[in-house]
């Protein structure tokens, strides 16, 4: 139980701090989201008037007062789940907007990061218990090369590619012109369109988990449970399996419940190359508008999914191996 409370009281503490910065980080940003609304809509050559600034000020209902007193009214308002309204999006409420966008991205990063995590698992303990063999060498060094790719260069070059050269897959958009629900056109249109970005982050996110599971089911391979295991004429596969792979498995359980809980954040940089319709796409737009209601409750999202991620990773972890137990008792 002291492992268990500790825990929670990090998390805690990491939650209020998380709170504090969200609200913090996006008002240290110069520019009023007054006067680039005025601006957006009267054109960038026309002159501020201040009359329609302050107009604008009152109808998004923009902070003021001091940082104080709009901290105080910001934790009110987050403890009864009240997000505000939209700049970018006015007057629709920020929950409405990342509603319609929650799902692409929750979709297309679970679906890509459980599918790198069974890859990479696989082949880096295959890799490990051929350590080098010709295809450990393979595999490693095809790892290690593709890990110093970035996501949104590798979309780039699959939008040119498949997108514009070849004209396989759409360029942009999540659908075209059927209606949204789960009906088979609009499913084959969403498929295709979220082909590219799925393969981009597909192509790189594997990487750490085959790189993490080899090393560390090599260091298993040579304690002496597994010397013992061989000794006892046990078939190779029971070792691989039953004793090395399963001890391995275990730091990447931390590594996975975190990837999960970063699956608001998404990928932003793969979603906007593909002008895709997901919460990246809605991170770029509200930083680019100083939408700070919008901006600040996509960043709460994404940091307290890490966070709830990070701490049931720590309870399932300390459940699954009783040495993490003992060693913080």
């Amino acid at each position: 139980m002291k492992y268990f409370a500790r825990k929670f009281g990090f998390f805690v503490a990491t939650l209020w701090a998380v709170v504090t910065l969200n609200f913090l980080i996006p008002r240290l940003q110069p520019g009023d989201p007054a006067e680039i609304m005025v601006k957006k809509l009267a054109g960038k050559d026309a002159q501020l008037d201040p009359a329609q600034v302050q107009a604008m000020r009152a109808m998004l209902g923009t902070p003021d007062g001091s940082l104080v007193s709009q901290y105080w009214d910001y934790l009110g308002e987050l403890v009864h789940g009240n997000f505000g309204l939209s700049y970018s999006y006015f007057p629709f409420k920020v929950t409405e907007v990342i509603g319609q966008a929650f799902w692409w991205t929750v979709i297309l990063v679970t679906v890509t990061q459980v599918i790198s995590f069974a890859v990479g698992i696989v082949l880096g303990a295959y890799a490990a218990w051929r350590r080098n063999s010709r295809l450990d060498s393979v595999v490693t060094l095809g790892s290690t090369f593709l890990g110093t790719l970035q996501p949104f260069w590798i979309a780039l070059l699959l939008l040119y590619v498949f997108g514009y050269s070849l004209g396989w897959f759409p360029t942009s958009g999540g659908y075209e012109e059927s209606t949204p629900g789960f009906n088979f056109p609009f499913i084959q249109e969403a498929v295709s369109h979220s082909f590219l970005p799925a393969l981009a982050l597909l192509i790189v996110t594997p990487i750490g988990w085959i790189l993490g599971m080899r090393n560390t089911m090599i260091m298993n391979l040579g304690e002496d449970y597994i010397r013992l295991a061989k000794a006892k004429g046990l078939p190779d596969r029971v070792v691989a399996l039953k004793y090395a792979a399963r001890n391995a498995l275990l730091p990447s359980v931390t590594g996975f419940a975190l990837a999960l809980g970063g699956v608001l954040g998404g990928a932003i940089l793969v979603e906007q190359a593909f002008d895709f319709p997901g919460l990246g796409r809605l991170m770029g737009e509200a930083v680019e508008n100083k939408d700070y209601p919008l901006l600040q409750t996509l960043m709460l999202l994404t940091t307290v999914g890490v966070l709830v991620a990070n701490l049931v990773a720590d309870l399932l972890y300390g459940v699954l191996d009783p040495r993490a137990r003992r060693a913080q008792s």
